[in-house]
């Protein structure tokens, strides 16, 4: 014997099976942040002629120990700080209103009185909005050379796990650095780092107590209030 299942009933099961999905996301995508090893072998020069042999391993004295290839290690500061506000405003205001004098003689003077042909009118609005967003994130991650462009740029990705007493923390990082930009200490600040993607999360009883449970995730997205 087979049961309608109603609207809300699968709903309700779309969303009790897509909270663990949702948490697993995050999960499935470190793959994305895995560190980039130097190869073990260097690929043999191929002779063209010149007394200079530009071979994999090649970095220039002036660089000093600064990263430069497949696999060197470098530090990235996170100085990431954002504020956005945005404020308007509106107010509309009208009046008006008319008046005729009824005579005080004859025939007509005992069909209308002074309060039937008087008129006012007067409309308004007020209306006011605010909206502010504020982002601040400080520390270091250090990451992996993972490749070399033409033009001397190099992606770098890298991630780190902190096992904390109740709960775990990651921050994964990845984008495209200058060498210019890298400093003495073979660190380079989060602003300069272009088509940065930075993720900070974390999971445990502290992350789990500050998300709403399923069943009022669910509410919340299908009430019209």
């Amino acid at each position: 014997m087979k049961y309608p299942v109603s609207a809300v009933g699968c709903a309700i099961i779309v969303a009790i099976v897509a909270g663990p999905a949702g948490a697993r996301k995050s999960e499935l995508t470190a793959a994305a942040f895995m560190p980039t090893y130097a190869p073990d072998v260097a690929q043999p020069a191929v002779p063209n002629g010149s007394i200079f042999q530009a071979a994999a391993g090649y970095a220039p004295l002036t660089s000093g120990s600064l990263a430069s290839r497949v696999g060197d290690i470098l530090t990235i500061t996170l100085v990431e700080r954002t504020q956005a506000t945005k404020s308007n405003s509106a107010n509309t205001d009208r009046s008006g209103n008319i008046g005729l004098t009824p005579p005080t003689t004859g025939i007509l003077s005992k069909l209308f009185s002074p309060s039937d042909v008087a008129a006012s009118g007067a409309q308004g609005f007020k209306g006011k909005g605010d909206a502010a967003q504020s982002n601040a994130l400080s520390g270091e991650i250090t990451v992996t050379v993972a490749k070399v462009f033409g033009n001397g740029s190099m992606l770098v990705r890298g991630q780190k796990q902190l096992t904390l007493n109740r709960g775990d923390e990651y921050i994964q990082l990845s984008g495209i650095v200058r060498a210019a930009d890298i400093g003495p200490d073979n660190r380079v600040p989060s602003t300069r780092v272009a088509d940065a993607q930075i993720s900070y999360s974390g999971k445990g009883e502290i992350a789990r107590a500050s998300r709403q449970g399923w069943l009022q995730r669910f509410f919340s997205m299908v009430s019209p209030f």
